[in-house]
């Protein structure tokens, strides 16, 4: 249990260094933006320091104050140690901000918004593989689908588009569009190293089904559907439990099936809709 725990939090520090080093050796140099918080944090730091004159309010410092009050709201509503994990990431990132120079490694902002990209995108996507996130729009996106049950990817895509508008407004108009390429190539990238399906149904034949189902309620806010089930080789009754979840909880829900019933069956499918209440009801 002890070197899983410090795998993940070296996995962390390891996205941490890719997220920083994009943002500070790609993007901001260029003034080409980051999606969700990370790019929020930017155009505060932009306007801070090209429009009122005030310097000394860089991104880093930015993105940890605007994670606080995510990471309170993320440890009430979606769950302890996703948001531990995620919030670690946010202070690595914050420390490799301001500890790396920043630099401009390439005049071309083609460059600068494809490669930030790139490495950003593998920062967040093996952050995403081991159960955390990067913090600020993640967690306030899955508290809203939450609360509405609707996509995560249209609250993402919201802020993402703000950021984008924006962008344009402070510099200049292609200023939006390479931003708009960096987030693209960000998104490929993080579908490819984790999944580009937001949702996923899980399908678990099992012996334990009163122990999973207890270990999973103890982590996460998902309803589960038991059904009987029988080997069809071995003749012996189990069962097999159904239940929706999003590609952020998949790290903890395949730890917790490893811990309680190794030898359970667990099939991982796309989700393509979810009609209902997509969480469970106290």
């Amino acid at each position: 249990m002890f070197l899983v725990e410090a795998r993940r939090i070296f996995v962390v520090i390891v996205g941490a260094v890719l997220n920083a080093i994009a943002l500070n050796f790609f993007l901001i140099g260029a003034n080409v933006y980051a999606s969700g918080f990370t790019g929020i944090a930017q155009l505060l730091s932009s306007i801070f320091k090209d429009i009122l004159n005030v310097p000394g309010v860089s991104t880093g410092i930015i993105l940890l104050v605007l994670n606080i009050p995510v990471a309170i709201l993320g440890w009430k509503k979606v769950g302890k140690g996703f948001t531990i994990y995620s919030f670690v990431s946010v202070l690595f990132t914050t420390f490799f901000l301001e500890v790396f120079p920043i630099l401009r490694l390439s005049s071309d902002i083609m460059l600068n918004a494809v490669f930030g990209g790139v490495i950003g995108g593998v920062g967040v996507g093996i952050t995403l593989k081991w159960g955390a996130s990067t913090g600020g729009s993640d967690i306030i996106a899955m508290v809203l689908s939450r609360l509405k049950d609707k996509p995560i990817g249209g609250y993402l895509m919201l802020i993402n588009g703000v950021i984008i508008v924006l962008a344009g407004v402070i510099n200049e108009p292609e200023n939006a569009l390479y931003t708009l390429l960096a987030l693209y190539v960000t998104t490929r990238v993080i579908d490819t190293l984790h999944t580009r399906h937001e949702k996923v149904t899980a399908m678990i034949v099992t012996k334990k089904a009163e122990e999973l189902q207890e270990a999973i309620h103890g982590t996460m806010v998902r309803g589960i559907t038991i059904l009987p089930a029988k080997g069809a080789y071995s003749k012996i009754d189990k069962n097999m439990m159904i239940l929706v979840i999003t590609r952020y909880e998949l790290y903890d829900l395949e730890r917790i099936i490893q811990e309680v019933d190794p030898n359970a069956f667990t099939n991982i499918i796309q989700t393509a809709g979810v009609y209902g209440m997509f969480r469970r009801n106290d």
